[in-house]
């Protein structure tokens, strides 16, 4: 027999990239709501940056740890500005919702 040279491992089957940018996603809209209950209203714009910084910081975590290099800017710009558009909206309804009088 021959050596046909050194047998190669078959990739397994490579995650779904969409699901780290949910998980990033989901945990910018748990932080918005939190800060937005358990806030006062003065503190509520610096503590949303804070959650802002947060999911910049867990998108990166998530993106490395998904392993795959291909598509590593567009998954992590697609987590980041996903979270930017949730603290957003959420920081809104709360703005308007500060508006209505008790």
């Amino acid at each position: 027999m021959s050596n046909n040279g050194v047998m190669s491992e078959p990739a397994l089957a490579p995650r779904n990239p969409l699901i780290g940018v949910v998980a990033v996603w989901g945990a910018a809209l748990i932080a918005a709501i939190a800060i937005g209950v358990f806030v006062p209203e003065t503190w509520r714009m610096q503590w949303l940056i804070v959650g802002f910084g947060g999911a910049v910081l867990l998108s990166f975590v998530v993106q490395l740890a998904h392993g795959q290099t291909s598509g590593f800017i567009f998954r992590t710009a697609a987590s980041v500005t996903g979270s930017l558009l949730l603290l957003g909206i959420v920081s809104a309804a709360f703005g308007l919702v500060a508006l209505i009088p008790v």
